[in-house]
């Protein structure tokens, strides 16, 4: 079991009966007069809910291993997702709570990893950005102002703020959890 400042970004641990993946750990020296601290910011597996949370830097923590496996997204029913494994063809359900608001990157028989604990899944392994196509979006107004930005809708309905030089038909890359434009990874026609 790691010491609580040995604690990293990525890492899942146990903490009363819950697992939780660590989305931000931060050691604090102490004084004199005040020992260190370690500040984490953990996300439960199980709700989704981010928690804050202190330990003393010499405090153990239960570090948990996940099994991954990629699977393909089928459907969904409204309160379960369903998952297969594309080499045993068996499907999984997977709790809409458990996926969130992250549903909207969701896309038939994309694949992506699911992460099991004790043979049950626990969290799906969303990648930082996705690539989505333009649908919609007002004309360029010039080729090269990128601090001027105008919304466009994606082909997942998700509506975002891009550059203006952004047309109909590009793909642009977006950040999975913050919903924000990182880059243009294909122009139109291209």
């Amino acid at each position: 079991m790691p010491a609580a400042s040995e604690l990293r970004p990525g890492m899942t641990v146990a903490l009363e009966g819950n697992l939780f993946r660590v989305i931000e750990a931060v050691y604090h020296s102490g004084t004199a007069q005040q020992k260190g601290v370690v500040h984490a910011k953990l996300r439960n597996l199980r709700t989704g809910v981010v928690v804050d949370r202190r330990f003393r830097p010499e405090e153990r923590v239960e570090e948990v291993a996940l099994e991954r496996r990629v699977m393909e997204y089928l459907y969904n029913d409204g309160e379960m997702f369903y998952f297969m494994d594309p080499e045993t063809y068996d499907q999984v359900p997977v709790p809409a709570a458990m996926i969130g608001d992250l549903e909207v990157f969701l896309q038939p028989n994309q694949r992506i990893p699911v992460e099991f604990h004790e043979g049950r899944p626990v969290a799906l392994a969303f990648p930082e950005t996705v690539d989505l196509r333009v649908v919609h979006t007002s004309q360029p107004l010039r080729e090269r102002e990128s601090h001027v930005y105008k919304p466009a809708i994606l082909e997942n309905g998700l509506e975002v703020l891009v550059p203006q030089f952004i047309a109909e038909g590009d793909i642009v890359r977006i950040n999975v959890y913050t919903r924000a434009y990182v880059d243009r990874v294909g122009k139109r026609g291209a």
